[in-house]
């Protein structure tokens, strides 16, 4: 079992400013159902069996918010704060550095993706451990349309071959801090943390999400959490 060689590693990234919600603070800090977001989010991985330490993920101004929101959502797991980046990308890469020496395995999840569960984080390990990388995914409810510069449709994909990715975007710690070196090198990032893996060249799992596991960018968003918290979720229809 993974657990018994392999420590892990959980990156929360919460350093957004959140200017799609047009709140008067960062979306990580607003609430849901007198709860924030973030401290959801925090208190899933400080509750899993398959996490060994977290890492939180903020701006500057946000750190000491962080601090004293999280004080009691990590379990008894070890908590570090550390400092984002210009762009998520290097939030991220930050949090990877930061990791524990004896770290095997780096989760890395959004700090606004509430409502992660459980199960998903340890499916993205094992996972990880088979396969080195692993995304988390819904299939694509909608036909996809691939087009060009000028709007034009060149191409339908299959639907059933497409998926939605969200996180957590579980890794071996060698694949993806080589992966973040390869694209500092090169400057090619692209729009997620399996994006850097692929580019460096790793082949990359995709694992069954759920529809439900959403990530809360704009106030409709919060109108849905609330829905998903009071029972009235995605899966649940």
């Amino acid at each position: 079992m993974y657990k018994d060689s392999l420590f892990c590693s959980a990156v929360i990234v919460a350093a957004g400013t959140g200017k799609r919600m047009g709140a008067d603070r960062p979306k990580q800090f607003l609430e849901l159902c007198g709860k924030t977001i973030i401290e959801r989010t925090a208190a899933v991985f400080g509750g899993c069996s398959a996490v060994d330490e977290i890492i939180i993920v903020s701006s500057e101004t946000g750190l000491e918010e962080c601090r004293r929101i999280l004080s009691g959502c990590n379990g008894d797991k070890p908590v570090k704060y550390v400092l984002g980046g210009a762009e998520r990308y290097d939030s991220v890469y930050n949090g990877i550095r930061a990791a524990d020496e004896r770290c095997g395995i780096v989760i890395i999840h959004d700090g606004v993706r509430p409502f992660v569960k459980e199960k998903l984080i340890i499916d993205s390990v094992e996972a990880a451990v088979s396969f080195g990388a692993c995304a988390a995914g819904v299939k694509s409810k909608d036909t996809v349309k691939i087009c060009d510069d000028r709007g034009f449709v060149r191409s339908t994909p299959d639907r059933s071959f497409v998926y939605a990715i969200q996180t957590p975007q579980t890794f071996r710690k060698e694949i993806i801090t080589d992966a973040y070196e390869k694209a500092y090198e090169k400057g090619i990032f692209g729009t997620d943390d399996a994006a850097v893996a692929e580019n460096a060249g790793y082949p990359v799992k995709i694992i069954e999400g759920s529809y439900d596991n959403i990530k809360i960018t704009t106030p409709d968003d919060l109108l849905v959490g609330e829905k998903i918290l009071t029972g009235g979720g995605h899966e649940n229809c």
